[in-house]
């Protein structure tokens, strides 16, 4: 890569970088090419030159935060074995994600659905997209956990991933609403009462 496609590409991911800023402080519609440029001292084409409309945008930003959240909570957990374990540390990075970068500046994902769930349209299609992947790979782990025999056999995995979800998401709104400082020790002892109910006997600690 030479130093002006190097220079390039490093601008492309600073417009982008902002524009997550933008979104996790006052939602996807605050991202716009002007406050984008405003924010890291570039002209609007120079924003434009590089990602495009400001839909273009605000998709680049929602597959950004993808990007970023799917490499802390969940590329990491692969390396644990299939079953409990990657499903645990699944969701027990998810909660320290929460606590220490979207308790502070908001989740894209989470504000961003109620931000554009009554509105049609590709930028909800692709934050839907986002989602829904996230979902199914949780589903997939719940699903790996049954067939390894420490969940029951009769888990309905997408109750379990309903039930982490909102596990999630109370999270979320008493540490950023309500500034409950214990937010995510409280939800750390509701995952493991949570996992508890599903667990076969023999997976449970004794």
């Amino acid at each position: 890569m030479d130093a002006k496609t190097q220079k390039s590409e490093m601008t492309r991911a600073a417009i982008i970088g902002a524009g997550i800023d933008l979104a996790a402080a006052e939602g996807l519609e605050a991202i716009t090419l002007q406050a984008v440029a405003d924010r890291i001292g570039i002209s609007k084409s120079g924003v434009f030159s590089r990602i495009g409309s400001r839909e273009a945008l605000q998709k680049a930003v929602i597959e950004e935060f993808g990007r970023r959240f799917i490499a802390d909570v969940f590329v990491p957990a692969m390396q644990q074995p299939k079953g409990l374990p990657r499903l645990d540390a699944i969701v027990q990075r998810w909660i320290v994600r929460m606590r220490d970068v979207e308790i502070q500046s908001g989740c894209i994902y989470t504000a961003g659905a109620f931000e554009l769930d009554d509105r049609e349209g590709e930028l909800r299609d692709t934050l839907l997209g986002e989602i829904t992947r996230w979902r199914a790979a949780l589903r997939r782990t719940v699903l790996q956990a049954v067939e390894a025999g420490h969940l029951q056999a009769d888990t309905d995995a997408e109750q379990l991933v309903a039930e982490i979800y909102a596990l999630s998401m109370g999270l979320l709104h008493d540490a950023r609403f309500l500034r409950d400082s214990r937010a995510a020790d409280r939800a750390q002892a509701s995952w493991k009462r949570l996992l508890r109910s599903y667990q076969t006997e023999a997976s449970t600690p004794q």
